[in-house]
C-alpha cells in the first residue's frame, strides 16, 4: 500500500517571519508543496483594526486556497491572535495558527518538569493531568512570552495558557523585529535591548523558568537570548512557537516528527508570492529560510 501523499501547505504572514515555520516544516514533511504568502505591501498588521486585520487575513488566505493549499498555517501572530477565527469560517481547509502551538509546548515541557522532579507534589501532577478540564485550579507553572505590542495586547497567549493551567507573563519588545529585519543577530545594540526587555520581564516574574518565543521573528535572536540571559545569571528553557507550530501540522497529518527524516534544502517544492517589493523578499527571506530564495512572484491583492 502507497503512503498517502502529503497535501499542498499554504503558509501566510504579514512579512518574513512566517519564513522561521517554513524553515521548521521543510525537514518535518519533507515531501510536501510549499506555498508561501508574504503581505508585504500591508504590513505592520500590528499597527491596523481588528476588522481592517481579518480583511487582509482572509484574503490572503483566500489566495493560497486558490492556488491550491489544502492546509493552512498562519505563520503570523498578530493574524492568529485577531483573525483566526475569520480565517477559519472564511476556508472549508484545515487552518493551523501559532499560539495554541506554543501554549500546548509549555504544558508539554511543564509535564516533562514534573516527571524529572519528583520531589513536586503528586497534587501537582493532578493538577496538571487534568487542567484543561479544570482552569480554576491554580496555575502549575509561570511562561514568559515574548511577543510584538500588537500580540501582547490581544492577549491571545494569556488566553491560550490559562485554558491549560499555566501563567502568562508577557512583554511586548517592539524594537526586536526592525533589529532582525536589519540584520542584527549578533549586534551589541541588540543584546543590551534583549537584556533591557528581559531584565524587566524577569524582575516581574521572578520565578519564570520557560520562555516562549511568540513572534516567529524571534527564532533568530535564539542564540542571543540565551546568551544574554547567561550574562544576568537567569537561564531559561526556550520554546520556539515556529517548532511548535510545525509539529503541530505533522501531528495533524498523522506524520511523526521524531520519524521524519531529515533532507537536503531545497528537495521540497516551494512557492514563493510577497505584495511588494521581491528584491527585499528575496534578500530578508534567504535569511529568514535558511537558504536562498531565488524565485518571488509579485502579486497585487489589493487594499
Amino acid at each position: 500500500m502507497n503512503p498517502p501523499i502529503p497535501p499542498t501547505i499554504g503558509v501566510f504572514d504579514s512579512g518574513f517571519g512566517g519564513l522561521t515555520v517554513l524553515r521548521a516544516l521543510l525537514p518535518l514533511l519533507p515531501n510536501a508543496n510549499y506555498i508561501y504568502l508574504g503581505d508585504t505591501a500591508r504590513l505592520p498588521y500590528g499597527s491596523k483594526s481588528h476588522d481592517t486585520i481579518a480583511r487582509y487575513a482572509v484574503s490572503s488566505a483566500k489566495f493560497l486556497h486558490e492556488q491550491g493549499a489544502e492546509l493552512l498555517v498562519i505563520a503570523c501572530n498578530t493574524a492568529t491572535a485577531l483573525a483566526l477565527e475569520d480565517i477559519q469560517q472564511a476556508l472549508p481547509i484545515p487552518v493551523i495558527g501559532v499560539v495554541e502551538p506554543g501554549a500546548q509546548a509549555a504544558l508539554s515541557l511543564s509535564t516533562k518538569n514534573l516527571q524529572c522532579h519528583p520531589e513536586r507534589s503528586a497534587a501537582e501532577s493532578k493538577d496538571l493531568r487534568f487542567a484543561s478540564a479544570a482552569p480554576d485550579r491554580a496555575p502549575i507553572e509561570s511562561v514568559l512570552v515574548l511577543a510584538t505590542a500588537a500580540t501582547v495586547q490581544s492577549h491571545a497567549y494569556t488566553r491560550a495558557l490559562n485554558a491549560l493551567n499555566l501563567e502568562a507573563n508577557e512583554k511586548a519588545c517592539p524594537l526586536l523585529v526592525p533589529l532582525v529585519e536589519e540584520g542584527w543577530i549578533n549586534h551589541p545594540v541588540t543584546d543590551e535591548v534583549l537584556k533591557i526587555y528581559l531584565t524587566e520581564a524577569l524582575t516581574a516574574a521572578p520565578a519564570t523558568q520557560t520562555l516562549l518565543l511568540g513572534c516567529t521573528h524571534y527564532p533568530l535572536l535564539e542564540p542571543a537570548i540565551h546568551r544574554t540571559l547567561a550574562s544576568i545569571g537567569h537561564p531559561l528553557t526556550i520554546i520556539d512557537s515556529a517548532h511548535a507550530t510545525a509539529q503541530a501540522v505533522a501531528a495533524h497529518l498523522n506524520l511523526s516528527p521524531q520519524t521524519s527524516k531529515p533532507i537536503a534544502q531545497g528537495s521540497s517544492l516551494c512557492t514563493f508570492y510577497a505584495t511588494d517589493s521581491i528584491e527585499k523578499f528575496q534578500r530578508l527571506g534567504s535569511n529568514f529560510l535558511g537558504q536562498p530564495v531565488s524565485e518571488v512572484r509579485l502579486i497585487d491583492l489589493g487594499g
